[in-house]
């Protein structure tokens, strides 16, 4: 059986979409059975319309699928990105990790291989702070967090050992330092969760 990777993400200008592309694009490389999912726009619409770019995101969607529990339940491991706002990740994502106590009640996230990725229009805009936000989810999950680190020679140009980042000055679109430490991390993702699930099958 493929090993199976889930990465969820919120976009509200498709840069962060297109990191969660290139990232799921890394993981099929190794095999794995990969979904993409997105969550809800809860923005109201008097506020998105005051952004053409979030405007034109909206209106150029449906992007993906919703991610529901289900999709949570049935992965091996996952990748979770959000913008930032105000140095943590969205509300709309945040909802959705919010959603996922009763499964966190069963066990059912436990050993999951996780990790993360953001986007932001400033250089020091919240970029560590929101992969460590995200991340304080999977530590109460009881998941196996896997930062990107300094595993490739290209990681020591992209230089965020926390996790896959963009940085969009003046409202540029993810570069191809960014999507290649983006495919990196899907890579690294996949193939670490393919050791935990192949050695907790050993250990049933």
């Amino acid at each position: 059986m493929s090993t199976r990777i889930l990465v969820v993400y919120y976009s509200s200008t498709g840069n962060t979409a297109a990191l969660a592309g290139s990232l799921a694009a890394g993981a099929r490389e190794t095999g794995a059975d990969v979904r993409v999912r997105t969550v809800p726009e809860t923005v109201p619409a008097e506020a998105i319309a005051q952004n053409p770019r979030w405007q034109a995101w909206v209106d150029a969607g449906p992007h993906h699928e919703p991610a529901t529990l289900g999709d949570l339940e049935w992965a091996d491991g996952l990748a979770v990105g959000s913008p930032t706002r105000f140095g943590g990740p969205a509300a709309q994502l945040k909802s959705y990790l919010d959603s996922t106590g009763g499964l966190w009640a069963q066990g059912k996230l436990v050993d999951k291989v996780a990790t993360s990725f953001t986007t932001a229009s400033t250089a020091h805009g919240g970029l560590e702070s929101t992969l460590l936000a995200i991340n304080n989810v999977f530590y109460h999950w009881g998941a196996i967090v896997v930062p990107l680190g300094y595993t490739d020679p290209h990681l020591k140009e992209s230089g965020n050992p926390y996790g896959g980042s963009f940085v969009s000055r003046k409202s540029a679109a993810p570069d191809d330092v960014a999507l290649d430490a983006l495919r990196l991390q899907g890579r690294r993702l996949a193939t670490v969760t393919t050791h935990v699930a192949t050695g907790l099958k050993r250990a049933e």
